[in-house]
């Protein structure tokens, strides 16, 4: 049954209702509020079922048939939102407005909020993972994109070029969960984000001219950065429909403070996840991030994604690390401080939205009960910035929060005793009544001789007076006993007096929930005032936290700090990959990367497996490291600040574009050489290999001219293209170098090693021996090889029609080996004893000789 198809004049108050709620969310499934459950109903119904795997079942609703209805607990909702989010969908959230005990009729309900990829504020987000909803605005000449964190209240903005491919470029970059876009919008772009990349996209056009989120973007004078704001405010205020006053003000992205890099570079240098397994183990940062807050450890990320341009700001964080290696007991106390506090940033975004409970105000109590000691510690290193403790609050979380309180906020125990004097006078009241009932149980026993009477409880008859079966006829008339159920083994009874301290208690437990409940929230709202201080206080603690773990890795790892210099000279001395020099068992080889004022391009040569992509990618690490203010993998460096810094590592066919490896080489080429400037960094891994040998050679060769004489970057190049090295001569600003391999019988032995000049050997064939290739293929590469090393005619290389021509003792060989091998197949080791195993084996040994 669709629910276009109903006819609502039949359907029953509450189905009219959610017909009603469903019109205004027709892309979201709504989880309707029913009692303990929420429910969905037609195509939601079925959709969720399947997605859920939930048993469909029936709901009547007025019509002639039933309609088709599945749902979920409400008390374990969230798995089930979590799983319908990851898969791309969103979901309404529709609750009672009022209390059906105090309401005649049908219950108010209506959305609560959207949840959505990017709108989620809940804690079940990865803690070290921003999680970024933004916009694209188009403004037909260029577009806007603004973002925001709304778990953290990290909010960015910055206008780019009408360019779709630079679009998509920074969408994948930043990661993007989901995003809003203008009608505006070219449809081919929409379903490319779609499609290949997954992202859920919505199209709205409207903006939001309410005056209470302005401060976002009240100091900033371009009105199309302030309308692309207001579009993603919009969406996002719609969707949650709660106070989200701990978005902060909007930053403009500047391509000038921070060193840029495409989404290829980050992931061939595997800065933040590996390239096979996509897990943050073995990266660049799982190397670096020894914070002990999720603050800190996300802070790293954004870092390692936004590395600095800044020289000042460069050499402020190398002085805090080198602070921190010297005093190290300090460090270690610091680190110890850093473990008890929690996410102060996420806590924020709650306490401002108000889906905390009293575990996160805990949270935030301990956190604060250490910013003292903190602060103290940071005093002492000398540390540029000032913590505020704001002890005013951590002192009324002391006074109020129970210690162990439960996880929803209307069973009680959230208050502590002391806190307020009526609920003081109100659990007075309520536990001298229980005991008081414990004394009525003694006393019947005792008036009516029946030994086995016990006062009980329960939800549905109250307290009430129960005797066995076996002992009711003791039961008197005088005793007032009113009967008040019956059961198979015992009946149950009450009395005036019972009635009277039922009523008292009852009363008294429900006036301490509510009670509880309503200091709970003043105390949130007395918290909220303080949200921009605890919102600085975090940003302090990431950065803090994150130069630690600099300190700390530095120490361990024995990195140093970078020289940086206004000339645009290179010099890295003993230079390491860092996480592989990690993982490695054995010890790592070192090398030094040198491209002074009048070198521009180092053109690498070497075998396969010995190490040039390696060489190039500890370059480019290096740099980064040193423009995120951390300590560097080698034994002393020396350079400048880079702008940019594209790379071109590895071959893979970009199977849903249907672009081929070369089309794709030559695409990040011209976006390399299109962008960069004399400040950037190039790295160009065997460029042109996709191609015929001489089109390769000639682009390869044509790649490095234009980069040597227009854009003059530093940049390496590795290739096998031994033809190339001859540009030396030429090219007074390249400079040839290889990784050394020494080959022995017939061996290739890697020293990776580099050093200057050139090799003219590629040793490929090396390599696949190396990777257990057939002997016999093997050596018919090695023939072939030698008739092109000889220059011998092309014809002569394909005159076989078979790829292998075996000689007279061969083929021999060849079929003695299969008649052996069929023999083999005959028998069935499990079914012979030792001598017939051992028979066999010395048959096999002579027909072998």
């Amino acid at each position: 049954m669709k629910r276009s198809t109903v006819d609502r004049t039949k359907l029953s108050p509450m189905m009219l209702q959610y017909m009603e709620i469903k019109d205004k969310y027709e892309d979201c499934i709504i989880f309707f509020r029913l009692g303990d459950f929420y429910e969905m109903f037609f195509d939601d119904a079925i959709l969720a079922s399947r997605e859920l795997e939930l048993t469909l079942t029936g709901k009547n609703a007025g019509l002639d048939e039933r309609v088709p209805m599945c749902g979920v607990p409400h008390h374990a909702y969230a798995s089930y939102i979590d799983t319908l989010i990851e898969k791309g969908y969103k979901v309404a959230i529709v609750e009672q407005l009022e209390d059906p005990k105090l309401v005649k009729g049908m219950v108010k309900r209506d959305v609560i909020q959207v949840v959505t990829k990017g709108t989620r504020i809940d804690n079940n987000l990865d803690s070290k993972n921003n999680n970024y909803i933004a916009n694209i605005y188009d403004f037909d000449y260029c577009k806007g994109i603004s973002f925001t964190d709304i778990s953290t209240g990290e909010f960015y903005c910055e206008l780019l070029e009408y360019n779709q491919d630079e679009i998509i470029r920074e969408v994948v970059r930043r990661g993007f969960k989901e995003l809003i876009v203008n009608e505006k919008i070219d449809r081919e772009l929409v379903n490319i984000l779609r499609s290949t990349y997954g992202i859920l996209v919505t199209i709205t056009k409207e903006l939001d001219d309410t005056k209470e989120y302005q401060y976002i973007y009240e100091d900033i004078d371009d009105p199309r950065i302030i309308t692309t704001i207001k579009h993603l405010l919009y969406y996002v205020l719609d969707a949650k429909k709660g106070d989200l006053h701990h978005l902060k003000k909007c930053e403009i992205i500047s391509s000038q403070k921070t060193l840029f890099f495409d989404n290829n570079t980050k992931k061939n240098l595997e800065l933040v996840e590996t390239i096979r397994s996509r897990d943050r183990q073995y990266s660049l940062l799982w190397l670096l991030d020894k914070n002990k807050t999720a603050m800190g450890s996300r802070y790293l990320k954004h870092e390692i994604e936004n590395p600095l341009t800044d020289k000042k700001e460069l050499e402020r964080r190398y002085n805090f690390i080198e602070k921190l290696s010297t005093e190290f007991i300090l460090r270690d106390d610091l680190r110890n401080y850093l473990d008890q506090v929690y996410d102060l940033e996420r806590l924020a975004a709650r306490i401002s939205y108000g889906n905390l409970n009293a575990r996160d105000m805990l949270q935030l109590k301990k956190s604060l009960n250490v910013l003292p000691d903190i602060k103290n510690i940071l005093e002492q290193l000398d540390y540029d910035k000032t913590i505020n403790p704001i002890t005013e609050v951590a002192s009324l979380l002391e006074k109020s929060i129970h210690e162990d309180p439960p996880l929803t906020l209307k069973e009680g125990s959230l208050i502590k005793d002391g806190y307020n004097s009526e609920l003081d006078e109100l659990r007075k009241l309520s536990s001298g009544s229980k005991d008081f009932i414990l004394e009525i149980e003694h006393q019947e026993k005792e008036r009516t001789g029946i030994k086995t009477l016990k006062v009980g409880f329960n939800k549905i008859f109250g307290y009430y007076i129960e005797v066995s079966k076996g002992q009711k006829n003791l039961v008197k008339e005088e005793y007032g006993y009113e009967r008040r159920q019956t059961l198979a083994n015992c009946e149950r009874y009450t009395t005036p007096l019972l009635k009277e301290k039922e009523n008292i208690i009852l009363g008294a437990e429900e006036k301490i929930i509510n009670l509880e409940y309503k200091l709970f929230m003043d105390i949130r709202e007395i918290i909220k005032r303080y949200i921009t201080l605890i919102q600085e206080v975090s940003k302090i603690i990431s950065e803090v936290d994150m130069l630690q773990s600099f300190s700390i890795v530095s120490d361990e790892n024995k990195f140093v700090r970078p020289k940086l210099v206004d000339e645009k000279s290179l010099e890295l001395i003993e230079c390491r990959h860092p996480v592989i020099e990690k993982v490695l068992t054995t010890k790592y080889v070192a090398n030094d990367i040198i491209m002074d004022k009048s070198t521009d391009i180092l053109l690498i040569t070497g075998p396969n497996m010995a190490g040039k992509s390696t060489y190039m990618r500890q370059c480019a690490i290096t740099i980064i490291m040193a423009q995120i203010g951390c300590f560097v993998p080698c034994k002393s460096c020396k350079m400048p600040i880079f702008d940019k810094i594209f790379t071109r590592i590895g071959a893979s066919d970009d199977l849903v574009s249907g672009e081929s490896t070369f089309m794709i080489e030559m695409k990040e080429a011209n976006y390399a050489i299109s962008e960069a400037t004399e400040n950037s960094l190039i790295l160009f891994d065997e460029l042109g290999r996709g191609t015929a040998t001489y089109d390769g050679m000639s682009l390869a060769q044509a790649i490095l001219e234009y980069i040597h004489d227009k854009i003059k970057a530093k940049t390496m190049f590795s290739t096998h293209y031994h033809e190339l090295t001859a540009l030396e001569k030429d090219l007074k600003h390249l400079k040839n170098v290889h990784v050394s391999a020494i080959e022995e019988a017939g061996k290739i032995t890697f020293l990776h090693k580099v050093k200057p000049g050139s090799i003219d050997k590629s040793y490929g064939i090396h390599v696949a021996s190396l990777a257990k290739l057939p002997l016999e293929l093997i050596n018919r590469s090695k023939n072939i090889l030698d008739i092109y090393e000889n220059k011998k005619g092309k014809q002569e290389t394909f005159t076989q029609t078979s790829l292998f021509e075996l000689d007279e003792e061969e083929i021999n060989e060849q079929e003695n080996k299969n008649e052996l091998e069929e023999k083999i197949k005959e028998i069935n080791p499990l079914e012979m004893s030792p001598i017939e195993a051992l028979n066999f084996l010395y048959e096999l040994k002579k027909n072998m000789k």
